[in-house]
């Protein structure tokens, strides 16, 4: 039996709002049967202000009573409910006035335990033995803790909470903090009451609690902190690599910070229907299925990096956004944009292998880049008014370009003073809010730098700079002349004003390519530099380790003198993603022509770092698909295959002694390339491994699946979708099924393509996945690429509806419209008037 279809009763309070810092409470009584919960809610409350109103937050709930008890005198009825739907508000108004002193707010109302993943709602999952049953989950953030019950759903009122569960005495009950109490409850022996110690002061939104069926692991940190990671049932052992992650991270956090977590425990949890990719509830943490769970036989090396990377992002909020909570949705950044960042320090501690900052270049900084030289970007720091607003920002601008400024910033200032910053903002604002300008006032106080006047010159205007350089030898010294313009994705920055930044620039030469010859703060339009003890014979490059949020582009000479580094090797990977990243982009943009980027990239022919492959195949899929509008296709194909052989043949099929995770990352995104553009040998192989793994002979490794179902498919018929459709249903791994469904798009029959759409909104994805199956749809092939977007369209009201206009639903939007190229798809896009960009907050 589903919990849902279970009687079980949920008790909640709410203790001391953080902005009077005044006793009050509030207590939740719920009764949930199927999808309804009745719950009647007690408020001990301080009024300020004589008022005959009272205003909160409120959402999908339906108000039955409501009263007032001032302290020792009667109880005052309300005589109205005026609910304010668009602001999603509600207003009590009462017969008479309530008088300025305590007292106790009571409010009984009907509510939904909904499908929507979010606020409170429910969640499918499959037992080991095949039923069909639910969780009762929560996801508050951004405002949706107004769902669950009547609230002043703000991140800067704070409460503290005292949360008692009454559930069925099968099931596993959580909330943010610590259980103090279990015992059967008095009125029915198949219950059992669950309660939690007192949270913190914290923000509603950072509220949860999860009811329902599972198995854990635990340890505990080196600093005594209770790590629990909870997984489906007869799915532990899926649970012991993010706990390992866990119980390394809250001591490096705690060290770097200077600061000690501050609860008895912390729970990891996986969810079987989570919209987001992962949410910071303090002390319980939900993710999905994806994000944390690893098997240790089927889990290919990708995925340990993200849950690696994901476990450390949800860990950093429990100080930065938790203990220290942005003031408004405005300074949003502050969490997303520095957990985005800290993650990648966190796992270049736990996982140094990884070369995790080198994969940030590709995966974080060059996404910001690419979506804030649009003309529809927006500043890191945006006026958010209405609750509807707030998931237009969950973007890569809050996220990746955060991540990226604050990265810059931190090598302006350097490590020592920006811990030291850190742990001042900290300690500060202690279980209070903030806003962007306090975080600048004690990075300064540590620095002695001038942080807030450099930093709002990339946190409230939008957009980066386009730097162009070029030399002079005289004598024995070079002379650059360094011009500093707007960077557009539609060409040549033609605006009236002239923006402008306050760029960190750092330059390195041929004689130490690790190291900066040069830092300078570029403060005005133009700069003149002198670099001395340069020879001729040496090559200069700006921005060394691709940390500077800007585009380099370089005159002709400086450029050739730097192909030479790119063979040899003498420029670090990082610098040589970045110098290749710019040239794509720069001819994006028409700035530079085509044809002198792809010469350059034949000095990469010989490149053995898997971040530096992995963004030159991202670079080349995008002129790849361009150019499916023209008759150059076939031509790029055979280009694509003349780049990637000879690292193909180099890597082969199978590890090799010594090999680690960065070999297996390259040989996956190799092979994958390879087949796809149809290369014969590896085409072949796919078809023979494809074909001993479905028949059992020889089960594919977890690392060479998704290039081998991508391959087959690619060129495969019916069958070949059928059998794929087949090994999705047994798959038992929420993995497995998500790398199934990245690829069915790389099909390319219309029919069968319209096949794999029809799938996407089937029972067999989850809710959360039929994004990636669409999109994935509108990547593989051009006519997929129409055939998407007309589905879309045909689709549009259930697609809306079920993602309720929030994150999802950009990020489909950008997946379907990204590959097409023509002024017509533009404007019928415009029409539909969703921002693209949509991120999986995390």
């Amino acid at each position: 039996v589903g919990l849902c279809s279970q009687a079980f009763r949920l008790l909640c309070s709410l203790l001391q709002v953080a902005a009077e810092r005044q006793p009050a409470a509030l207590y939740l009584f719920s009764l949930v049967l199927d999808s309804r919960r009745v719950q009647q809610s007690h408020c001990p409350a301080h009024v300020k202000h004589a008022t005959n109103q009272i205003v909160m937050n409120c959402a999908d709930i339906d108000i039955i009573t409501a009263s007032y008890a001032p302290e020792g005198d009667e109880e005052v009825h309300a005589t109205g409910f005026n609910y304010q739907n668009e602001d999603e508000k509600v207003t009590l108004s009462f017969p008479s006035t309530l008088q300025k002193g305590t007292g106790t707010l009571k409010i009984d109302f009907v509510g939904e335990l909904n499908d929507k993943m979010k606020g409170f709602y429910r969640s499918k999952y499959t037992t080991p033995t095949g039923d069909t049953r639910y969780a009762a989950v929560t996801q508050f953030e951004a405002t949706d803790a107004r769902r669950a019950f009547p609230c002043w759903d703000e991140p800067a009122i704070k409460a503290t909470f005292d949360i008692s569960l009454v559930v069925p005495k099968d099931r596993v009950a959580l909330s943010n903090m610590n259980v103090i109490d279990r015992k059967p409850y008095p009125d029915d022996e198949n219950l059992v009451e669950v309660k939690f110690a007192r949270t913190p002061i914290m923000s509603t939104y950072l509220v949860a609690f999860v009811v329902g069926e599972y198995d854990f692991v635990e340890t505990r940190s080196l600093d005594g902190v209770l790590v629990r990671v909870y997984t489906p049932v007869g799915k532990a052992e899926q649970g012991k690599f993010a706990l390992e992650v866990a119980a390394k991270t809250l001591p490096f956090y705690k060290d770097y910070f200077n600061v000690p977590y501050p609860l008895p425990k912390i729970d990891l949890i996986a969810i079987a229907d989570f919209a987001a990719g992962a949410m910071e509830n303090w002390g319980l943490v939900t993710y999905r299925e994806t994000a944390l769970l690893i098997d240790p036989k089927n889990s290919c090396s990708s995925s340990r990096q993200w849950v690696a990377l994901v476990v450390g992002h949800e860990l950093a909020h429990q100080w930065f956004g938790n203990l220290v909570t942005m003031e408004w949705w405005t300074h949003l950044w502050l969490n997303e944009g520095f957990a985005s960042w800290i993650e990648y320090l966190c796992v270049d501690h736990c996982f140094p292998e990884y070369d995790i900052w080198t994969q940030f270049v590709s995966a974080d900084y060059t996404r910001a880049q690419e979506l804030d030289a649009l003309d529809n970007s927006h500043p890191i720091e945006v006026s958010v008014g209405h609750p509807s607003e707030v998931d237009e920002i969950f973007d890569a601008i809050s996220y990746s370009k955060g991540a990226s400024v604050i990265r810059m910033l931190h090598d302006y200032i350097g490590d020592e003073d920006f811990r030291k910053g850190m742990n001042l903002y900290l300690t500060k604002f202690l279980q209070k809010n903030a806003a962007t300008e306090d975080l600048w006032e004690s990075l300064e106080k540590a620095s002695g730098k001038p942080i807030a006047a450099v930093m709002n010159t990339w946190t409230k205007q939008m957009g980066f700079p386009l730097i162009y350089v070029e030399a002079e030898q005289v004598k024995d010294d070079k002379v650059l002349k360094l011009v500093q313009k707007k960077f557009c994705a539609s060409g040549p920055y033609a605006g009236e004003d002239f923006p402008m930044w306050m760029v960190p620039i750092s330059i390195c030469t041929s004689d130490d390519p690790t190291s900066a010859k040069m830092q300078v703060l570029m403060d005005k339009p133009e700069l003149t530099l002198v670099l001395k003890d340069v020879k001729p014979d040496q090559w200069v490059k700006l921005n060394l380790g691709t940390v500077g949020f800007y585009r380099t582009q370089y005159s002709p000479d400086m450029l050739e003198s730097l192909i030479p580094a790119i063979k040899d090797l003498s420029l670090p990977p990082v610098d040589r993603l970045g110098l290749q990243n710019d040239l794509f982009s720069l001819a994006r943009a028409g700035i530079i022509s085509t044809v002198e980027v792809l010469k350059v990239m034949e000095a990469f022919v010989n490149e053995p770092n898997y971040t530096v492959w992995s963004d030159l195949s991202c670079n080349l899929e995008i002129l790849s698909t361009l150019l499916s509008h023209t008759d150059f296709y076939e031509e790029i194909q055979v280009f694509v295959k003349d780049v990637f052989s000879p690292i193909g043949e180099r890597l082969g099929w199978d590890p090799k002694p010594g090999e680690g995770h960065l070999d297996a990352l390259l040989r996956g995104l190799v092979l994958g390339k390879l087949g796809k553009a149809g290369h014969k040998a590896t085409l072949e192989e796919a078809r023979r491994r494809f074909k001993d793994h479905v028949e059992g002979k020889s089960i594919l490794s977890a690392d060479l699946r998704s290039p081998v179902y991508v391959t087959i498919l690619k060129h495969g018929d019916s069958a070949t979708l059928d059998t794929m459709l087949k090994l999705h249903k047994q798959a038992d791994m929420q993995e497995e099924k998500n790398r199934i469904e990245r690829v069915l798009g790389a099909i390319s029959q219309p029919e069968l393509i319209q096949k794999v759409l029809t799938f996407a909104l089937s029972e067999e994805v989850r809710p959360q996945d039929t994004v990636s199956v669409i999109g994935g749809v509108a990547g593989g092939s051009k006519q997929g690429r129409k055939a998407a977007w007309k589905f879309v369209r045909d689709n549009w009201e259930e697609l809306y509806n079920r993602y309720q206009g929030g994150f999802l639903i950009s990020r489909l939007i950008k997946l379907t419209v990204d590959g097409f190229a023509n002024d017509k798809m533009a404007a019928e896009v415009k029409v539909r008037n969703v921002i693209p960009g949509g991120n999986e907050p995390r």
